[in-house]
């Protein structure tokens, strides 16, 4: 086992394992909607919060649950920047039916919602809504209680593959980013029809941005509303491996489109892509699950990183403003097999781990239990100066090298996921 692994979990890893498949699988999804009254100003990152009068579609949180014998999961996608692990924590706390470490919470990173890490302000004040942020809190552990207790016998469907052209780029490079869009969807054993799709794929939800006067998830606001008219359930997006900069790709867009047609457009395409990549997917009953999580621990090089951690309202109770600690769970379901990253790591880096996992197919949930800026290997950091922002925005120059190594480890170290 890595270093890092806590005996906790490593019991409880243990005594999920020991516990025969054998009861039914469940499943179940709720949504509840967190835009807020009054509009707040809307954070693109550490620059501060703008301003707006305008909302295009609400903001949410989503809930995933699965169950399998002793083993039940959330995981949550929240329509944000990102959401660090204090608040993860405060949600968790009002959740008594699932051991906190199961309960995996997202973000969408969607550039037009509000500051939920206490970002300063150009004038020195904090640009995040502390009571807001705890309603935000409150309804995210609302939907995770709502899907438990609509828990309902359930299979599953998994599929990979290569989305279409026209949905993301590389603003640096615009080829280097992965193509491949991981699906999965619940299917009710009682109706047949879906419960919900979850979308795993990397790009910025960056279409409209934080400086156009307007609240929104972007392109996931649309991305929701076609998967559930197309009778695909609950849309779920969960962000990937989309650092360096992976973005909504606009850059053909016809003369007379807009921001607000391009968001549409791009969400809807994903939304198509998903649902048409997953429909011919076996259906793959009474899936076996395991969930394990260990704590990794990260330095904090960069200046700009202590600042935030130092100055933040969140009180992300740190001793030592030098390191930092965070949850990373692993998910086998069926085939699949399911990694979260506490940030945004590089493409290279997660081709690399795609490589080295072990499902049919691999899901890299980034943004996931924390939201530690980007996650880049030591011989990218501060080499040249296209990096330089993304540089300054992770938290050092060994963050990638500890987190693949350890990643890496902590996988091996599990049950590999049930291929048929």
């Amino acid at each position: 086992m890595g270093k890092h692994l806590t005996l906790l979990v490593a019991l409880a890893l243990v005594l999920t394992l020991s516990v025969a498949a054998s009861a039914e699988f469940r499943a179940a999804a709720a949504v509840r909607i967190v835009t807020p009254e009054p509009l707040l100003p809307v954070s693109g990152g550490t620059g501060g919060s703008s301003p707006v009068d305008q909302k295009l579609w609400d903001l949410t949180v989503r809930a995933l649950v699965m169950e399998q014998d002793e083993t039940r999961v959330a995981i949550v996608s929240a329509d944000f920047l990102g959401f660090p692990k204090p608040l993860g924590d405060k949600a968790r706390a009002q959740v008594n039916s699932i051991p906190p470490e199961n309960i995996l919470i997202g973000v969408t990173h969607t550039h037009s919602a509000p500051c939920c890490y206490g970002f300063l302000n150009p004038d020195g004040t904090i640009s995040a809504d502390l009571d807001y942020l705890d309603f935000v809190c409150a309804k995210i552990a609302e939907a995770i209680n709502e899907a438990v207790e609509s828990l309902e016998p359930a299979s599953v469907k998994i599929a990979t593959g290569r989305g279409a052209e026209g949905m993301a780029y590389n603003y640096y490079a615009p080829n280097l980013y992965d193509r491949r869009m991981d699906v999965l969807q619940y299917i009710s054993n009682e109706t047949g029809e879906p419960i919900a799709t979850m979308v795993n794929y990397a790009s910025h939800p960056e279409v409209i941005g934080s400086n156009q006067g307007v609240l929104s998830p972007d392109f996931c606001g649309p991305l929701y509303e076609r998967i559930h008219a197309k009778g695909g359930g609950i849309g779920i997006y969960m962000n990937g491996a989309q650092g360096g900069m992976i973005t909504a790709d606009t850059r053909n867009r016809p003369e007379d489109a807009t921001l607000l047609t391009e968001c549409v457009r791009i969400g809807e395409l994903m939304a198509d892509e998903a649902l048409r990549i997953i429909e011919n997917a076996p259906v793959k009953e009474n899936p076996p699950l395991m969930c394990a999580a260990m704590t990794m621990e990260f330095p904090v090089d960069s200046d700009l990183m202590r600042m935030i951690l130092k100055t933040s309202p969140l009180n992300y109770n740190n001793d030592d403003e030098t390191v930092v600690r965070t949850q990373v769970n692993v998910i086998n379901l069926a085939d699949a097999q399911m990694l979260t990253i506490p940030g945004e790591a590089m493409p290279n880096i997660g081709f690399y781990l795609k490589r080295k996992m072990h499902g049919n197919s691999n899901f890299l949930l980034g943004l996931t239990n924390d939201a530690f800026g980007y996650i880049i290997t030591k011989e990218d950091w501060f080499s040249f100066d296209r990096y330089d922002y993304i540089s300054r925005t992770s938290l050092g120059e060994y963050t990638g090298q500890i987190f693949i190594e350890e990643a890496i480890e902590f996988i091996d170290s599990l049950p590999r996921p049930v291929k048929e």
